[in-house]
């Protein structure tokens, strides 16, 4: 797989379709890799040029030392598009990848044509809650939390008609780097957007799921509220969203896209 350097990290990324097209890059959620998009690549490639990658400290990417910020996940987004010699693409991001897309959306608006934030709050969670995860991690590893990550991530049918999907995810995230992921957190404990929505000007589409116990509909409410012009689609799933509703998903994402 290629990868490239930004800064400190050396991110692992995929491409998929006609460079020529319209670019369309995904950014996945803490724990997971870029291939929870695959349901995604496969519908557009053939319309756009869609990029993936793993976020620093995920997947193939490296994980540096922390603690990060999302003020470097979002630099991470800008040195790939620059890399692949991009100058405006549409971004979708995907809770921790829907924070990063908030803060490109506020920091780097000239370079989104669209910003799709999905299942994702301004503010994530609480600080506190975030670096107790970081400390647990660091002394337990992963297992612990992917014991429990199907639960936060999907709705019980889809957990037991899946079973397969959501075993490669729960073992893809014992796998990872526990650095990595207990660096996100920490990024994820400083992040706050809020007092930025206001002076976004990218068109913003917010997906959020009606199921979802980790960034709820009443955060996806309070994006839609003060972003201006925003749109938000509700999707009736839990928190990964793109894998568990991906024709619903992929249909909000294209029409406003489109």
């Amino acid at each position: 797989m290629p990868t490239f350097i930004s800064n400190d990290a050396t991110i692992n990324y995929a491409t998929f379709g006609d460079a020529t097209k319209p670019a369309v890059i995904f950014s996945n959620s803490l724990g997971t890799n870029y291939g929870m998009w695959q349901q995604q690549f496969n519908h557009f490639k053939n319309d756009y040029f869609v990029i993936c990658y793993d976020t620093r400290g995920h997947g193939a990417s490296t994980a540096p030392q922390g603690p990060y910020s999302i003020e470097q996940l979002g630099q991470d987004v800008i040195h790939l598009l620059d890399h692949l010699n991009i100058n405006k693409a549409t971004f979708c991001g995907i809770s921790m990848g829907g924070l990063t897309g908030q803060w490109l959306a506020i920091h780097q608006p000239e370079r989104f044509n669209h910003v799709i934030v999905c299942n994702t709050a301004a503010k994530i969670g609480q600080e506190q809650a975030w670096l107790d995860r970081a400390a647990l991690v660091r002394e337990q590893g992963l297992s612990p939390i992917a014991a429990t990550a199907a639960s936060r991530w999907f709705t019980d049918p889809f957990i037991q008609s899946q079973a397969t999907i959501v075993e490669t995810l729960s073992n893809d995230l014992a796998a990872s780097s526990a650095e990595g992921y207990a660096n996100c957190c920490e990024a994820l404990a400083k992040a706050d957007l809020r007092e930025q929505l206001k002076d976004i000007t990218v068109p913003v589409l917010i997906v959020a799921g009606i199921q979802d116990p980790v960034t709820t509909l009443t955060d996806g409410q309070f994006m839609l509220d003060h972003i201006p012009h925003a749109q938000m689609f509700e999707i009736n799933a839990s928190h990964i969203s793109n894998i568990e509703c991906p024709n619903e998903f992929n249909q909000a994402v294209q029409r406003f896209i489109a």
